[in-house]
């Protein structure tokens, strides 16, 4: 469904940079250089600018999916099939025991849909107009009880609470790598100030270091996406679960949302840096997952 993820980890990493550069222009880099052993001191920094910018990024989810896409909210059903869907997704949440999403339709002629949002009872449930004219009803139920299961098991928040733990250490370590750095480059004297090394390793060990983290917080969304197809198969039937599945499989290509939000959709394509970067697991491993529970 789509990749919401990828719009998380970029905003994510983008705030972080944000806050790190904000930090050395106040001179708290600086201050933390000089401090030498200051581990401690060191920690608190990187947990504050850490969990800081994967909670800004989660605070902010729904207002940039809506931007990403051009998502429209449907406030008075215009049609009987905006009606359906309306009364689909409160069916589904009323299920699922949740507070009804917000329900967006955005113009794309790929076949998605996805759902965010920081709190599971005020998320965002949106798809795409080729996912309403290319599937059935059964399976438009399917990735609905689909993205419903993505906010009813509380998905974005555990998401953001991992990036948050690996920008916690992401900062840590890029520090601690960037402090390396500058005294080799010092001859092992300690000026008691930051150098240019200090700064230009820093943020280079970030960038690596945050590329790193996003293979690990993409394995993480893997694996939800298994419990999503499951509490999608729950709230619409198994049977129609796999087909939406195969209906996705047999129209060859992946939905093609904005690269940085494919990873809270239902289908993402292979990522062009293999597999270790994809979001979601292959639509033919998640399809036999979902027979082998029948």
């Amino acid at each position: 469904m789509f990749n919401r993820i990828f719009l998380f980890i970029a905003t994510n990493m983008a705030i972080m940079l944000v806050l790190s550069v904000s930090m050395r222009l106040l001179g708290f880099d600086a201050y933390l250089a000089s401090t030498g052993q200051d581990m401690g001191g060191l920690l608190v920094f990187s947990a504050l600018i850490g969990f800081g910018g994967s909670f800004i990024s989660l605070a902010m989810s729904k207002m940039m999916a809506k931007r990403a896409t051009g998502a429209k909210v449907i406030e008075q059903p215009a049609n009987e099939g905006e009606k359906w869907l309306l009364m689909t997704v409160e069916k589904q949440a009323k299920e699922a025991g949740i507070g009804v999403p917000e329900v967006a339709i955005y113009d794309s002629p790929d076949v998605n849909a996805f759902a965010t949002g920081m709190n599971k009872n005020k998320a965002l449930v949106a798809v795409s107009t080729g996912l309403l004219s290319n599937m059935s009803r059964n399976e438009a139920e399917a990735v609905l009880g689909h993205e419903i299961s993505h906010v009813a098991n509380g998905d974005m928040v555990t998401m953001a609470l991992i990036q948050g733990v690996l920008n916690v250490f992401v900062i840590f370590f890029s520090r601690i790598i960037g402090r390396m750095v500058d005294s080799a480059l010092s001859g092992g004297r300690d000026s008691g100030r930051a150098g240019i090394g200090f700064f230009i390793s820093s943020m280079v060990a970030q960038v690596v270091l945050g590329i790193l983290a996003s293979i690990i917080v993409n394995w993480f969304s893997r694996r939800r996406e298994f419990r999503a197809d499951e509490g999608g198969s729950k709230l619409a039937g198994n049977a129609n679960m796999i087909a939406a599945l195969e209906r996705l499989q047999s129209m060859h290509a992946p939905a093609d949302l904005p690269e940085q939000m494919a990873a809270f959709g239902i289908s993402h394509g292979p990522s062009k840096f293999g597999k270790l970067f994809t979001t979601h697991p292959p639509l033919e491993v998640r399809i036999a997952a979902l027979k082998a529970q029948a």
